[in-house]
């Protein structure tokens, strides 16, 4: 069992910095590609970053060259530095352990309870 959770969510100027951390608790994270996700309401869960358990990430087109997604494995975290943040960001924000795509959504035995990030003049 792998038990998430979420901060670092917040009102940001467009162009600003946020970073947010998805912390884990339970065994074996080191071994779970993790995910941060984003949501507006009505829309579906779109992935943002992930990361797989070597550590390779990959990313979105839209957020390429702005985020930096990481992971502390002694720390039992995953970060997702966002800089240059532009108003189109604005979402709740989840991490998710071993996501899967399927049947038109993804899919997690373990979603975090979501941050909301604000990006707003």
């Amino acid at each position: 069992q792998v038990q998430l959770v979420e901060s670092g969510g917040g009102l940001v100027q467009p162009g600003g910095s946020l970073r947010l951390s998805c912390a884990a608790s339970g065994r074996a994270f080191n071994a779970y590609a993790v995910g941060w996700f984003r949501q507006v309401s009505g829309k579906q869960r779109d992935l943002v970053a992930n990361i797989r358990d070597a550590g390779i990430p990959e990313y979105a087109d839209s957020v390429k060259g702005r985020f930096t997604i990481s992971r502390d494995d002694a720390k039992n975290t995953v970060y997702l530095q966002m800089n240059s943040l532009k108003p189109e960001d604005t979402a709740v924000h989840y991490c998710a352990a071993d996501a899967v795509w399927y049947s038109g959504t993804y899919h997690s035995d373990y979603w975090g309870q979501g941050t909301q990030v604000t990006v707003s003049s």
